[in-house]
């Protein structure tokens, strides 16, 4: 079975986020969307937030599964038997910090291949970052996220 992990901190996963999860199923018999926990970061939504919203969205599609994981990546990657992480690419400024994460992915665990898939082209400019920011200062972000993901930040702005 050819297993690959989409990791990240997907706070709120986005229709970019779920563009990839298709992509990735087209070359995959699993895809597993993994949540990074970071003690480092203050996410706006918890740990157990995005897991039930990823649930909501991607949870409901064939072969794909919704995990959580802390420590290294690609030793969760062989825990999981999986022989591949996919990362997501919008733009040339997100390549230099993906390709160093790659290769050092590669020196850790030479098993676990690194796939870089690019969104569509109206995802491009879509970022977790922006739609807070939009969903904050009041506007519409329905056109960027799935609907449990905006009727949530709606919930996180109001009063």
């Amino acid at each position: 079975m050819k297993r690959a992990i989409y990791p990240g901190s997907f706070d709120p996963v986005t229709n970019g986020h779920l563009d990839v999860v298709e992509r990735a199923r087209k070359l995959f018999d699993e895809v597993i969307v993994a949540v990074a926990h970071n003690d480092e970061k203050q996410p706006l939504f918890s740990l157990k937030e995005r897991l039930n919203l990823l649930q909501q969205t991607v949870g409901k599609i064939d072969n794909v599964r919704i995990a959580q994981f802390d420590g290294l990546l690609v030793e969760f990657a062989v825990q999981q038997k999986a022989n591949a992480v996919i990362r997501g690419l919008r733009a040339v400024s997100d390549f230099e910090f993906e390709f160093q994460m790659a290769l050092m992915n590669r020196k850790l665990e030479g098993n676990v291949e690194t796939i870089f898939l690019m969104p569509k082209e109206e995802y491009t400019y879509l970022s977790s970052r922006l739609v807070k920011e939009i969903a904050r200062l009041g506007g519409d972000v329905s056109k960027f996220v799935p609907s449990p993901v905006a009727s949530a930040l709606g919930k996180k702005f109001k009063g």
